[in-house]
């Protein structure tokens, strides 16, 4: 059966939005590590993208991290889920960009409160694959962007049918409406964001030498008080100099009294002769 038009533009547009990310997720040369195990019953968040992982394992991820509500692996080379340690707690589950086919129904043993999981990117073939998530009662929303199965017949419509607890697939509702931007996807790459803001300003502080920023400020300081008392100066020589003007204005207006006073005798005496 024909793939429906609108689908077929959601797909290709999904897979431009898909590859974009697992780019950026490709160029980031950040080392992840895992919280020392003081903290992990503490840690709700935790993104471990691009780690190596070893025989199917990250080490360091254990049930420790019983409060883990939100855990992404993109791109750490899984093969199978089989080796996650139980998380109760967790919701969103970030798997894409690995090399998973099989074994998905461990996920309800060890994670039965998914809400979000991310497998795009993986060897996800056929239908039977994602069958055991149906045990995944409160499973919300299921991304599976460049998997061999989204080129099956009536795709969507048949994983829909499987996993009627759906309300999201790849993105898109039955009725092909977007997923809010609140999704695991742009969880994500809100932490992204916030890391790179965080290394920004790190790097800056590092360039400087200890004390430097300090010392331009002092300057500064010191240039903006010199400019100050420089105009200070320049109004009191103005004002002294009309000091002087109004000085020599009164003598001058003193000196012609005088010589008005001496100029009126001399013409009552020319008056008299």
């Amino acid at each position: 059966m024909a793939v429906h038009p609108s689908a077929a533009s959601n797909v290709s547009n999904r897979n431009k939005k898909k590859r974009a990310k697992t780019r950026k997720n490709e160029g980031k040369e950040k080392k992840k590590q895992i919280p020392h195990t003081s903290l992990a019953p503490t840690v709700k968040e935790l993104v471990l993208d691009n780690c190596r992982s070893n025989e199917g394992k990250i080490e360091g991820l254990t049930d420790e991290f019983a409060e883990l509500e939100f855990l992404s692996t993109i791109n750490v080379g899984l093969t199978s889920v089989a080796n996650l340690p139980k998380l109760n707690k967790l919701k969103k589950l970030e798997l894409s960009d690995n090399r998973i086919s099989g074994g998905l129904e461990v996920l309800a043993e060890k994670c039965p409160n998914l809400t979000h999981l991310n497998l795009s990117g993986n060897k996800i073939k056929d239908l039977g694959t994602i069958e055991p998530l149906k045990k995944l009662e409160t499973l919300k929303s299921l991304d599976l962007f460049n998997c061999e199965v989204t080129n099956l017949n009536e795709y969507r419509d048949n994983v829909f049918k499987l996993l009627p607890q759906l309300t999201y697939l790849d993105g898109y509702d039955k009725d092909d409406k977007e997923a809010p931007d609140s999704d695991a996807e742009g969880y994500v790459e809100g932490l992204d964001d916030e890391d790179e803001d965080d290394d920004d300003e790190e790097e800056y502080d590092e360039d400087l030498p200890p004390g430097e920023d300090d010392d331009d400020d002092e300057e500064d300081e010191e240039a903006e008080e010199e400019e100050v008392s420089g105009e200070e100066e320049e109004d009191d020589e103005d004002l002294k100099d009309g000091e002087i003007d109004e000085d020599e204005d009164e003598d001058e207006a003193e000196e012609e009294k005088g010589l008005k006073r001496k100029r009126e005798p001399e013409d009552e005496g020319d008056e008299d002769d």
